[in-house]
């Protein structure tokens, strides 16, 4: 019999295969306790002496010395072919909040497809913590409280009009667009910071020291 794998009601830590160092993987469990891999990524929490909860994916990725290690009540499959295993573990487990590392660094195109992944699964949030930057995708409108000259990128993955206030450069009503123009390489003004936007698709890039920040902002949205 497969288990019953149940939703998880706390925020929880999402470990990828990809760049992740033992000090990003141990910062953010401090943050959320309750770790969970998407497939290979149990390897990696394996190694950095964790043991993740759930193993979320195809499994195609995960070794034999990891499953044997965690046994086959935390493994839940997903066989489709038509998703990243990070798409799968986003629209499975039911978090209120997922903070992912090991999903940025390394290839450009596992990083893509995982902001694709944030803006189709809009209702799920998600922070993808890397070693210099935080992204994520942001409700239609969001309040974060960041110190003065704090970097913020703002990058559409849809074409979008958005209103920013707080920020050095300010708009109202401004049409954004992945074809046209972005929002990368703003900063703080005079905050709070105020973003925003008529419809989903909006990314946010931030330092690694705002992930506080960005927890509070996700959670009061």
């Amino acid at each position: 019999m497969k288990p019953d794998f149940l939703p998880f009601y706390e925020t929880v830590t999402l470990v990828g295969g990809g760049e992740c160092s033992h000090a990003i993987l141990d910062e953010v469990l401090t943050l959320a306790p309750i770790l969970v891999a998407a497939d290979g990524g149990a390897d990696r929490a394996l190694a950095c002496g964790h043991v993740p909860q759930r193993v979320v994916g195809d499994l195609d990725s995960l070794s034999q010395t990891a499953r044997e290690a965690l046994g086959a009540d935390r493994l839940q499959r997903i066989e489709e072919q038509d998703s990243t295993d990070f798409d799968k573990a986003l629209r499975s487990l039911g978090a209120p909040l997922v903070l992912g590392v090991g999903f940025l660094g390394g290839r450009l195109d596992h990083e893509l497809a995982c902001l694709n992944a944030l803006v189709r699964h809009a209702d799920r949030k998600c922070i993808l913590v890397g070693e210099q930057d935080i992204c994520f995708h942001v409700p239609r409108e969001i309040v974060l409280e960041l110190p003065e000259g704090t970097r913020v990128s703002l990058f559409p993955l849809a074409g979008l009009r958005a209103t920013l206030h707080g920020l050095r450069w300010s708009f109202d009503d401004l049409q954004l667009a992945p074809w046209d123009r972005v929002g990368t390489s703003n900063e703080v003004a005079d905050g709070p910071v105020r973003l925003r936007f008529d419809r989903p698709g909006m990314v946010v890039i931030l330092p690694r020291a705002a992930l506080g920040a960005a927890i509070r902002a996700l959670e009061a949205a």
